[in-house]
């Protein structure tokens, strides 16, 4: 985790605004209003203002304030947060019992699956809702709404393989003005009806649900829609350090929102009209045009941390063996965490564009939205307490009793959204459980080729027994990459078989990825010595690092091999998959053989030189 000095700490607390805060910071465009239209509308009065207002400030106090900023965030995995790294931690600390590390497993990774339900509507959702206010300027906007929008993501994601380095310079300062709008609007608005302060009581709220509890309940899923980003500010923790993003809630974002939620449900209050959209109305007529253009620049912010939190979390579950390997640019020659992953960018463009088409607007769009965020925060609650379960910590038995008070109000929430489901909700459940099975079925068919391949090999152990074979040796080296080096490579073999040589110097190198984020300098290497000239070379990479095999193999002459790049020869095994009597499904034998060919080369991945690389074909029945 980054350690941050006394004087750097404003400046990572800024940069933080626009990267951890720009999902939830833009809620306000939508999530009141959401209150009081749709189907199941509440009647504006004063008892439902209150009321609303009262579960809007007690849900981001408990859910955000104290459960994420102050709790999760205290759940990391070696300084990286996010409900992958979360599910690796765990795993971790898991009790040597196959059932339970298995149910861990899969519900983190059905978190991750869900996080690309969000990850595309929040884009939609966030830019429709800001463009939606030129029509409160002037009905001549009406029928431009969707084009414009259209017009924006498509630059947004168009510019993604540029990376985002020096626009992302300004991610700070114009978030930081985007909470000062949202708080002076919001004081203005509540200095004119000082009565919404009343639902700082918590009465209000309860109140409600127990004279309307159906009415309430159905309340719950616009909430909702005020917590979306607390996923994501503890996905992006790792970026800035706990430190710097608890000050940029506390002293910023948690004032600035609360004021202009009760700024709307006080203008709400003195004109009931103003509920169609009542966070641009707050604003006088002069100041909404520039209103508009601040609230698409806030929502391209945040739509910006979606996409790459959707590129990082490719990358993790990549790295953990959940996707087979993906093509990966990296942006920035300073800063390793901005990537770009082209085939996740183009098919998020499509997805989100369909979104806007088929939805229009943001509050049908709203419909859609909530589900999988609160089904990500039930399994970081879950994860959380199991962690908490099996690893000493500090007021263990708080800990736990405010993590089970968490998890039954996410609950609630879960439900609520639920009953959207037939108006929109489906979209990322559906996405997210084809996401789930894209994930599951390629660990599952690359553990049973795994399988295959040691039932089919040697042993290591056997081969180094019996005597060489007698074959001529050639000059250089040759670097055999295997998954599993209790094994000859498949490769070594066809060598033998077909070429009849052996190189002077051999080595087995295995890559080896660890659950944790990154790995000291110090441990990425470790060499055995099996044979005279024959070697096991472990390189051990974190899952959010770049295994970048030569840059690695530069400290293998300290540790007393001799490689010479000119001389030295890499080779790697591609399987080929049949369809055949296995243990895969044949739907899954065919789904899993069409990612395998659309996994990246080991040579490119592993940034091997292009000219040096040997690659032999097997073919694998599942």
């Amino acid at each position: 985790m980054q350690q941050q000095s006394k004087s750097g700490l404003p400046v990572l607390a800024l940069a933080a605004l626009g990267v951890v805060y720009g999902d939830i910071g833009t809620s306000p465009l939508y999530a009141f209003k959401e209150a009081f239209s749709g189907t199941h509308a509440l009647a504006v009065s004063q008892e439902n203002v209150l009321a609303t207002l009262s579960a809007l400030f007690w849900a981001i106090t408990l859910i955000i304030s104290i459960k994420y900023v102050w709790i999760v965030l205290k759940f990391d995995n070696e300084g990286e947060g996010g409900v992958l790294a979360l599910t690796a931690l765990a795993h971790r600390l898991t009790p040597k019992a196959g059932r339970t590390s298995a149910i861990v497993i899969g519900a983190g990774i059905f978190a991750a699956a869900l996080f690309y339900g969000d990850a595309i509507i929040t884009p939609a959702i966030s830019v429709l809702s800001a463009v939606e206010g030129l029509s409160v300027v002037t009905a001549r906007f009406d029928g431009l709404i969707v084009p414009i929008t259209i017009g924006v993501l498509i630059a947004l994601f168009a510019i993604q393989r540029h990376g985002t380095g020096k626009v992302g310079m300004l991610f700070g300062p114009v978030t930081l003005l985007w909470f000062v709008t949202l708080a002076v609007l919001g004081i203005f608005s509540i200095a004119q009806t000082p009565v919404v302060l009343l639902a700082l009581n918590p009465a209000y709220a309860l109140q409600f649900s127990v004279a309307h509890p159906a009415a309430a309940f159905i309340l719950l899923a616009a909430v909702f829609l005020a917590l979306t980003g607390g996923e994501a500010l503890y996905a992006d923790m790792g970026h800035f350090g706990t430190r710097a993003v608890r000050v940029a809630w506390y002293a910023i974002v948690w004032p600035s929102l609360l004021a202009n939620y009760f700024g709307q449900g006080a203008l709400v209050l003195r004109d009931a009209a103003a509920v169609k959209n009542p966070f641009y109305l707050m604003a006088p007529d002069w100041l909404q045009l520039p209103l508009v253009a601040l609230a698409t620049a806030a929502t391209v912010i945040a739509s910006q941390a979606t996409i790459s939190g959707a590129y990082s979390m490719t990358l993790q579950a990549s790295r953990l063996g959940y996707l087979p390997r993906v093509r990966i640019l990296h942006t920035s020659d300073k800063e390793r965490g901005q990537i770009y992953i082209g085939s996740i960018n183009w098919l998020m463009l499509i997805a989100v564009l369909l979104l806007v088409l088929s939805f229009g607007s943001s509050g049908a769009l709203a419909a859609a939205y909530g589900i999988a965020v609160s089904g990500t925060m039930i399994v970081t609650t879950l994860l959380a307490i199991c962690v908490t379960l099996w690893s000493p910590r500090r007021y263990r038995t708080v800990v736990l009793g405010a993590l089970g008070l968490f998890g039954l109000l996410e609950l609630g929430f879960f439900a609520s959204n639920l009953t959207k489901i037939a108006s929109g909700g489906w979209f990322p459940l559906v996405l997210g459980l084809a996401v789930f099975v894209l994930l599951t079925t390629w660990k599952k068919g690359s553990g049973l080729i795994a399988g295959q391949r040691r039932r089919m090999d040697i042993a290591m152990r056997d081969f180094l027994a019996a005597p060489m074979p007698d074959v001529p040796r050639v000059d250089g080296t040759a670097v055999y990459l295997t998954s599993d080096p209790s094994t000859v490579p498949s490769a070594l073999f066809h060598n033998l078989k077909h070429y009849k040589v052996m190189h002077r110097q051999t080595v087995f190198l295995h890559v080896v990825n660890e659950d944790v984020p990154y790995v000291a300098a110090a441990n990425r290497i470790k060499l055995l010595r099996l044979a005279p000239e024959i070697f096991r070379l472990d390189l051990h990479f974190g899952f959010r690092e770049e295994p970048d095999i030569i840059a690695a193999l530069a400290g293998v002459r300290e540790a007393g091999v001799e490689l010479d790049p000119m001389a030295t020869s890499y080779f790697v095994a591609r399987s080929m998959v049949m369809d055949g009597p296995g243990e895969l499904s044949r739907w899954r034998c065919a789904l899993f053989s069409w990612m395998t060919r659309q996994a990246e080369g080991a040579a490119s991945y592993f940034n091997l030189p292009a000219n040096r690389v040997v690659e032999l074909g097997t073919q694998v029945i599942l």
